[in-house]
C-alpha cells in the first residue's frame, strides 16, 4: 500500500522520478515462493536489468531504524519417524515412534552447540536458530502407540554456514536415534535456501538510510534478520535488495495489525528513494 501511495503522490504532484519506478506484486512468500518470486525470476528474469534495485516492504522494527540487508539461510526439515503401532497396554509388541521422536527433538538441540557462531549484524537473534515447530497428528486415540510420528524443525542459519553442513549433522543425529530406538528416520527438506547479503555500501542501502532519516528523524542502520522475505531470492540472483518498513513487532501474533501512520510514513520514504535514485 505504501508503494501505491508513493506512486499516487508523485502522479498527483506531476513529479516523475529519474528512474523507472515499478511495483512487483507476488504471493506465496510464507511457504517458499515457489509460485511467487522464484517463478517470476525463472520465467521473467530478463525483465530486470543489471542496474535495477529492489525495496521489499516486508520487515522492520517499531523504531523504523532497521534497514535489512541480509537474511539467515532458511532450512525447514521434516522428520518422519517409523516404528510399529500397537495397543498401549502391550508396548512390548510394538515400537513407539512418538517416544523416539521426542528423543530426536531433544537431541537436535545439540545443533545450537555445533553451529554457535555469532554475527552482530543479526540482532537480537545473533546466532543460528534450530526450533522444533509443527507436529502432525499420529494416532486418533489415547490407547494406541503410534507407529509413525512426524514433526518439523525450523532452522535459520547464519550465512557463514552452509545448509548442507547442517543437514550432514542432522543426518548423524538421526542415525544415532535409529540405532538407539530401532526405528527408521526419514529426513526431508521442504525449504532449503541459502542467502547472500546486499552490500551495505550499495546505492539503494545508502538512499534508504537517508530517506528514512529524513522522514522519521531517527538513526537507521543496516541489519540482518532471521525471517525470510523475497529479498533473499533477489539477492541470490545478484540484485541489491533492501527490506524496509516501520512496523510493530506483531508478525504471526493473534492481534497482528498494521499502522496507517506508518504506512503513510513509509510512502514518503519510498518516494524519496525513487526521486533520488540514479
Amino acid at each position: 500500500v505504501s508503494g501505491l501511495l508513493a506512486v499516487k503522490a508523485m502522479m498527483d504532484c506531476n513529479v516523475r522520478p529519474p528512474c523507472t519506478y515499478a511495483l512487483l506484486l507476488n504471493a506465496d512468500e510464507e511457504i517458499g515462493s515457489t509460485y511467487g518470486i522464484d517463478a517470476i525470476l525463472k520465467k521473467h528474469g530478463k525483465t530486470f536489468g543489471k542496474n535495477d534495485a529492489f525495496l521489499v516492504p516486508d520487515g522492520g522494527n517499531p523504531e523504523g531504524t532497521m534497514v535489512e540487508i541480509a537474511e539467515k539461510n532458511m532450512l525447514w526439515v521434516k522428520f518422519t519417524v517409523s516404528g510399529r503401532q500397537t495397543h498401549a497396554s502391550t508396548p512390548h509388541s510394538g515400537n513407539n515412534a512418538h517416544r523416539a521422536s521426542a528423543h530426536l527433538v531433544v537431541k537436535l538441540g545439540d545443533l545450537y552447540k555445533k553451529f554457535n557462531k555469532k554475527d552482530k549484524l543479526f540482532a537480537p537473534e545473533s546466532t543460528s536458530t534450530f526450533e522444533p515447530t509443527k507436529r502432525e497428528a499420529n494416532v486418533p486415540n489415547v490407547n494406541t502407540i503410534p507407529g509413525t510420528d512426524v514433526f518439523y524443525l525450523d532452522c535459520r542459519v547464519l550465512p557463514c554456514y552452509k545448509n548442507a553442513d547442517v543437514l550432514a549433522e542432522i543426518a548423524k543425529i538421526a542415525k544415532s536415534i535409529e540405532k538407539q530406538f530401532k526405528v527408521k528416520v526419514k529426513v526431508e527438506t521442504p525449504i532449503n535456501e541459502n542467502s547472500k547479503p546486499t552490500d551495505k555500501n550499495a546505492a539503494v542501502v545508502k538512499l534508504t538510510q537517508a530517506a528514512v532519516k529524513a522522514v522519521y528523524k531517527n538513526a537507521p542502520r543496516p541489519m540482518g534478520v532471521g525471517g525470510g522475505t523475497v529479498g533473499a531470492y533477489l539477492r541470490n540472483q545478484g540484485y541489491p535488495a533492501v527490506v524496509y518498513s516501520k512496523l510493530d513487532d506483531m508478525a504471526h501474533q493473534p492481534n497482528e495489525y498494521s499502522s496507517i501512520k506508518n504506512t503513510l510514513g513509509d510512502a514518503k520514504v519510498f518516494a524519496l528513494i525513487a526521486l533520488n535514485f540514479k
